[in-house]
């Protein structure tokens, strides 16, 4: 047995260090194009310092540990690729001092776990690339998963204000952190300070009213916003609901957006046939919605199954909302015929 409550202060831990180094990154995007010559390097550079820190943090809270992350490090060892290497090396000394880049690769190769073993964390260090580059929201998100469920779920929101009336694209000084374990609720706290005294979110009670707010991608591509207008269009054509002003963000923030109240729905419908989600992308912000009160399934009502590799092979498309919206949403989509022609 584990304790899943230190695994989530170990999260909590990594995720804040992480987002440290994130934050610094961003403050100096032009001075990492100007040392790498490529204008989505920071991006990539923060990518890599993120992954290293977590696993490094984790690895000093409890050990030896199984990690799928998005990243490993080839691209580093590329000769070709030193300056960046050079760069992810100091950004990750501003939480770790004497990192050096042997030490930074073998850190991100941590997370090239595999997902046949019964428990392992999944790590996006960077969920939300354009918004990173924008200077406005994206997520450093790490799940927990048992047997094919996320148990734990940290979430790291620097730029998301607490005050949920500052909008989505002012860049908060301190930003939001959130965790949850499942059975146990949410929890949110600053992602600045790992110290920072934490405030229990109370579940989310049945929304009544008419207006929803569904979050939309500031990237139209991560989603099918023609569907998600039709859907809109037949709650209101039936009396169920009416549209209400979107909440625009990019990354995974979307379901803490959701889980604390902001929004009253997040939606990734297929954009392709045959695309496979990726589990890096849903299992934090999977446990912190449901923890939250919110039901987080496929389009089809099923819920996210983990455990079939690195894509969540088994579902198509996510619906986050609490209960009596998700149930609007199913309606509408089953309705519309959306999805069927998906596999």
């Amino acid at each position: 047995m584990i304790d899943h409550a230190e695994y989530a202060q170990a999260g909590r831990q990594a995720v804040v260090a992480a987002s440290i180094v994130c934050r610094e990154v961003q403050k100096n995007l032009d001075a990492v194009r100007s040392i790498t010559k490529d204008d989505k390097s920071p991006v990539t550079v923060a990518d890599y310092a993120a992954q290293a820190v977590v696993a490094t943090v984790l690895k000093e809270h409890i050990g030896e540990y199984v990690m799928i992350a998005e990243e490993s490090s080839s691209f580093l060892r590329d000769e070709d690729n030193v300056l960046i290497l050079n760069a992810v090396v100091a950004a990750v000394q501003e939480v770790w001092e004497d990192a050096t880049p042997d030490a930074v690769l073998d850190a991100i190769d941590l997370g090239a776990g595999d997902t046949s073993h019964h428990r392992y964390w999944t790590l996006d260090p960077i969920d939300g690339t354009k918004g990173f580059l924008r200077n406005q929201q994206y997520a450093v998100a790490l799940g927990f998963i048992e047997n094919g469920t996320p148990t734990i779920g940290v979430m790291g929101c620097p730029n998301l204000a607490v005050d949920m009336s500052i909008p989505f694209d002012e860049r908060d000084d301190h930003g939001c952190l959130y965790y949850a374990i499942q059975g146990e609720g949410i929890w949110e706290t600053r992602c600045d300070d790992g110290n920072a005294e934490s405030i229990r979110i109370t579940r989310l009670d049945h929304i009544e009213s008419e207006e929803i707010s569904v979050c939309a991608s500031v990237e139209k591509a991560h989603t099918n916003v023609s569907d998600t207008d039709r859907i809109l269009d037949w709650i209101e054509s039936n009396n169920l609901g009416k549209a209400g002003e979107p909440a625009r963000l990019d990354s995974q923030c979307k379901y803490a957006v959701v889980a604390r109240g902001q929004a009253d729905a997040y939606l990734r419908l297929p954009t392709r046939k045959g695309y496979v989600e990726r589990i890096w992308d849903h299992a934090a912000g999977c446990c912190i919605a449901c923890e939250s009160g919110a039901f987080v399934t496929d389009i089809f009502g099923h819920n996210l199954d983990f455990s079939h590799g690195r894509g969540l092979e088994k579902n198509k498309g996510i619906v986050c909302a609490p209960p009596r919206i998700h149930g609007l949403l199913l309606k509408a989509i089953k309705e519309l015929g959306i999805g069927v022609d998906a596999d």
